[in-house]
């Protein structure tokens, strides 16, 4: 997915209807979705690879350009029926207006393709992460999960949607709260929470759940209990992303050996920083490490 900002000036209402007419001054283009997703991941000094379907337009060659600009290893499939997924925003004084979204499901020869792939890349990479955004890119799932656990490779899942059981078997699963609430229903106390969380691990076979909670930080879930991360108090401007670097933080931190529950605090820290970013950024190593340098 391709993140496009149009940044600009609003100094009148329109005549024609009541909508602010914004003369721009500026744009710019950012890597979405699980492409932003890999960006923080390699910001972070992983190495990261996308492997993703695009179309064959201008939007997938900002992609790919922006891709060799990230150090992330880019494993294409084209589909040049598919226009390339963008989201168009508008923003006047850091204040967004409206944002316009061009997007259609792959083929099913493309995401076949992207599935053969996938299995030849695993042996390559330590840690697997699927960020789900519902755009038809991850429709064999289930698929990619079962061979990657097979390979021994521990299974990030950014969800999407009330589905989960096309998630079985995930090593860790990270839901925000409405995206948790729409699988297991509205929680009453914090035992309660515990109780259906726990209920959906042991249905779906989830080692972990990371359960991201915004301004209150963030709950883990695993055979050992439950622990919970403060909010690093940040100014905030912009939550948009903060998932991805969540995701990303922690696949970065657990493919180089980092336990899981260190691994979380290091995602809260990032988190914190994140927000305080306009936009969809990233946290680069210096920010989160200050006072350890990155080794080759």
């Amino acid at each position: 997915m391709l993140d496009r900002y149009w940044f600009g000036d609003v100094n009148r209402i329109s005549p024609e209807a009541p909508v602010p007419v914004v003369l721009v001054q500026r744009t710019e283009d950012r890597l979405g979705a699980a492409a932003n997703v890999a960006r923080n991941a390699a910001a972070l000094g992983a190495r990261a690879g996308l492997l993703c379907v695009i179309g064959d337009d201008e939007a997938a060659e900002r992609i790919i350009e922006l891709l060799e600009q990230s150090a992330v290893e880019s494993h294409i499939e084209r589909d040049a029926d598919l226009p390339t997924t963008i989201k168009l925003r508008v923003l006047s004084r850091q204040q967004q207006l409206l944002r316009v979204d061009f997007e259609k499901w792959p083929t099913h020869e493309a995401l076949l393709a992207g599935l053969t792939k996938f299995e030849a890349l695993l042996p390559g990479h330590n840690v697997v992460l699927l960020s789900d955004y519902a755009k038809g890119g991850l429709t064999h799932v289930t698929k990619m999960i079962e061979s990657a656990r097979a390979a021994k490779k521990p299974v990030l899942i950014d969800p999407k949607g009330d589905d989960w059981e096309r998630y079985r078997g995930a090593s860790l699963i990270t839901p925000n709260r409405a995206e948790l609430m729409q699988v297991v229903g509205r929680w009453s106390s914090e035992d309660d929470l515990r109780d259906r969380v726990e209920r959906l691990r042991a249905a779906l076979d989830l080692e972990a759940l990371l359960l991201t909670r915004s301004e209150e930080g963030m709950t883990l879930y695993t055979d050992a209990g439950a622990v919970h991360e403060p909010a690093v108090a940040r100014e905030v401007y912009d939550v948009s992303g903060a998932g991805d670097t969540v995701i990303a933080t922690l696949a970065a931190m657990i493919g180089a050996g980092v336990s899981l529950a260190s691994a979380v605090r290091h995602a809260n820290r990032a988190a914190g920083i994140v927000v305080g970013k306009i936009g969809t950024a990233t946290v680069e190593y210096s920010e989160l490490f200050p006072d350890t340098p990155l080794r080759a």
